[in-house]
């Protein structure tokens, strides 16, 4: 394996469209959300491992998650868990990270990669990630991947991209927000657009780079530690300066501005599982009515098409519901249909206004 590869897997989220199965003091990318043993973060953690060398892989998560990281990761040396002090979004997590690498290894590539995405086909996610390497390895563009839409959903960002001459790679045009129903459907027909899956690939000199060009701000920022990363000053340092970071993403903060990016047209069955819908779709449905259920037992009657979570210790009984959302938490029950789950991140928003954080 190429020993200048690393990985940065992002882990700091709330995930609040899985409430209340995602709480604050335990988001999504710590849950086994699949029902499979193992977290998301531990899935996405020994994924990672045959891309490139298991120390070479850090975890960027907000402070209140370290311990949970330790917890899951206990193999995971506690110098590659880097510690957000407040919720900034994703471009000054980035930055840190680079300027973090950039100073141990000045020849290092990145993949930057959400914690909590779900990969049916892990070898052709690996052989892309490793094809994905070797171009930015040998280029100084910002790569993103993007996954071949199957669908006209409204739920995900779009990429537009021309068709060029490098093997595999095609130069951005244009990012689109998560667009309403007709313009999803003109994209997927069009045939030059992917789904933003949020997942990228530099050196990081090459997006430092980017970020002094577009993002000067963040860029003098974090340069001011760069004799302090990877010594025993740096947390202090982050937890001093990170705060006075803006909050924005890496997309508006670079990848909308430069004109080196590229895109890598993939089909590895992903899914960034940002509902329960979405979980549900990629689910195995394992009870009859092509119910999905995880925990512990249940009776269903004239129940179809519904994801059910339950306690371990839990027996319940569900008769007459389609297509809606159960899912039990002890402290919390939800109760909602499946076509109305965008407002579930609603409701945690209201909760919030009314200072019932206890539940959220």
């Amino acid at each position: 394996m190429n020993t200048h590869n690393y990985v940065f897997i992002m882990a700091g989220g709330v995930g609040s469209r899985f409430w209340p199965k995602s709480r604050n003091t335990c988001p999504k990318q710590f849950i086994d959300i699949l029902g499979v043993g193992k977290s998301l973060l531990q899935l996405t953690w020994q994924r990672f491992q045959k891309v490139c060398p298991a120390e070479n892989i850090f975890i960027v998560t907000n402070v209140e998650y370290r311990e949970l990281v330790r917890e899951q990761l206990p193999e995971l040396p506690e110098h590659n868990i880097l510690c957000e002090p407040s919720r900034n979004n994703t471009a000054p997590g980035i930055a840190y990270a680079a300027f973090r690498i950039w100073a141990k290894d000045p020849a290092a590539c990145m993949v930057i990669a959400p914690s909590d995405h779900f990969i049916l086909h892990e070898d052709v996610f690996v052989a892309k990630m490793k094809q994905s390497l070797e171009i930015a390895g040998s280029k100084e563009i910002l790569l993103t991947l993007g996954i071949t839409p199957t669908r006209p959903d409204t739920g995900y960002g779009y990429i537009k991209y021309q068709q060029t001459d490098e093997a595999g790679i095609h130069k951005v045009t244009q990012f689109t927000e998560k667009p309403v129903y007709e313009k999803a459907l003109e994209f997927l027909n069009s045939g030059n657009y992917v789904w933003n899956a949020g997942i990228f690939i530099w050196s990081a000199a090459a997006v430092l780079a980017a970020f002094e060009k577009f993002a000067p701000g963040i860029y003098e920022l974090f340069s001011k530690g760069k004799d302090i990363y990877n010594t025993e000053e740096e947390q202090s340092f982050i937890n001093v300066h990170f705060p006075q970071s803006p909050n924005i993403s890496i997309d508006y903060a670079i990848m909308e501005k430069a004109d080196n990016v590229y895109t890598m047209p993939v089909d590895f069955g992903w899914s960034d599982l940002g509902t329960w819908a979405s979980l549900y779709q990629v689910a195995e449905k394992n009870m009859e009515g092509g119910n999905v259920f995880a925990g512990g037992e249940v009776e269903l009657q004239d129940t179809e098409d519904c994801i059910i979570h339950v306690p371990n210790d839990k027996f319940a009984v569900i008769r007459g519901l389609k297509d809606f959302i159960v899912v039990d938490d002890e402290k919390v029950l939800l109760i909602y249909p499946k076509n109305s789950e965008q407002e579930i991140k609603k409701i945690t928003e209201k909760l919030k206004e009314q200072k019932k954080i206890r539940h959220l």
